[in-house]
């Protein structure tokens, strides 16, 4: 990436952070409170993440050709992080499992400081099918975050969060490894985390520019990026729920993450916009054997190598949802359908002095059966509205999300309310619980 890039990159860098949670508040309430600026993300050389890709797939030829589990060759992709994160002044966890009768690992780094109670992480699947090597999948992922994290190394950086870098194996056989890490973590210490952020797939050699939109905060941070690139973006739709950030999504924490594209065509608009074939596969070799250092396109594994490390340096500088009490619903509350009126869910709250914080935290969990239709609302005591969800996330079902409003200018005490309405006609649910948190 040329120096030009960086230096607008840096420009929307301190605009996200001044403003990285105006996206969940309406416009006409007040802006946040100021925060300082992040540090500038650096530009994660190329040629160091296809070093690592070199690296791996050197260990595949030397292991049957393939790093999948059970196999060789993944144990050796593992001690191959592992050793670079060592050195570079990581706290590393070696995490072990059992899968179809054979041992599996996950790898966890964690980076010196930053706030215990507000973990940032992000991570990426390690293995690869038996079939091949698994260069863009997912070596490309696993290849970027590691340079990510050798890059906060050598920047001394100081986040405000607590950084923490993950490798998952048994991804290939059904998440495997990342369910057993997330289902290990005691309810406290899932509770600490602020978002998990997932690579899998960042090199397609047909690429497309997909960006999850499971979480606002974490889906507009890497908006802004691309913004910075002039690059459009499209919504993730084809690996999702396929790949580790299930794991976490499933379990109540924010998640997002960038993807190029797997087996679907690129379609003539997105070629028109992003270049490449139409009516070719995002990557034709996806899950075969010429999944090598050839099947990269370099283009989009430099563009989003970058956007992890300005995702890291940009939300690990984010001011932290503060630990403070929490106040839940946890009766059900039936959502009737379209055109039927909104439902309240009501939160009493007491016993907190003052005004609530401008990180006030609100986890929704609503089962639905398509969330696209679904509008949902926090209501002050005073009536004010802060908009949570509207009608995103298209067919996928259920909302298990966490949100960061603003509401400093709002008084803590009295009933806050979940408001739900379903905007369209044919689904239906109920409103399993709510919380929110001061």
């Amino acid at each position: 990436m040329s120096l030009s890039v960086s230096r607008r990159l840096a420009a929307v860098t301190a605009f996200a952070v001044a403003g990285l949670f105006a996206a969940t508040t309406p416009a006409a309430l007040a802006a946040p409170t100021a925060v300082a600026a992040a540090p500038t993300p650096p530009d994660i050389p190329l040629a160091n993440v296809k070093a690592h890709l070199t690296q791996l797939s050197t260990i595949a030829a030397n292991n049957g050709g393939n790093r999948a589990h059970g196999r060789t060759g993944y144990k050796a992709s593992i001690d191959y992080v592992k050793a670079k994160l060592d050195a570079a002044g990581f706290t590393t966890t070696l995490q072990t499992f059992t899968s179809s009768g054979a041992t599996g690992y996950n790898l966890i780094a964690d980076w010196p400081g930053g706030d215990p109670n507000s973990v940032l992480m992000a991570g990426a699947h390690l293995d690869s099918v038996s079939s091949g090597a698994g260069i863009n999948d997912n070596g490309s992922g696993s290849a970027a975050v590691l340079e990510t994290a050798l890059a906060v190394s050598r920047a001394g950086l100081q986040p405000t969060k607590h950084l923490r870098f993950g490798w998952w194996g048994a991804e290939e056989l059904g998440l495997v490894g990342s369910k057993y890490y997330v289902n290990n973590l005691p309810a406290a210490e899932r509770a600490k985390f602020s978002g998990y952020l997932n690579f899998d797939m960042i090199g397609s050699p047909n690429p497309g520019y997909f960006v999850y939109d499971d979480d606002p905060t974490i889906e507009q941070t890497f908006k802004n990026y691309y913004a910075g690139l002039g690059v459009p973006t499209e919504i993730e739709t084809e690996g999702d729920g396929r790949s580790d950030h299930a794991s976490f999504k499933n379990v109540g924490i924010p998640v997002g993450g960038l993807f190029t594209g797997a087996s679907n065509s690129k379609s003539s608009a997105q070629a028109q916009k992003w270049g490449g074939t139409a009516g070719q596969a995002f990557d034709r070799c996806y899950h075969s054997s010429c999944d090598n250092t050839a099947n990269i396109n370099d283009t989009a594994l430099d563009r989003n190598s970058d956007a992890v490390a300005y995702a890291i340096w940009t939300l690990g500088a984010a001011t932290p949802v503060p630990p403070g009490p929490s106040f839940e619903n946890t009766a059900d509350v039936n959502i009737p359908d379209s055109p039927a009126a909104a439902v309240n869910s009501p939160v009493t709250v007491s016993g907190v002095a003052g005004n609530a914080p401008a990180t006030t935290k609100v986890d929704v969990n609503i089962v639905h059966t398509y969330r696209g239709d679904l509008v949902v609302d926090l209501v002050a005591p005073d009536g004010t509205v802060y908009n949570l969800h509207n009608r995103s996330g298209g067919s996928a079902d259920n909302l298990v999300q966490s949100y960061t409003v603003n509401a400093s200018a709002e008084v803590a005490n009295g009933t806050w309310n979940l408001r739900v309405r379903d905007a369209a006609a044919q689904d239906v649910g109920y409103v399993n619980s709510w919380k929110i948190t001061f």
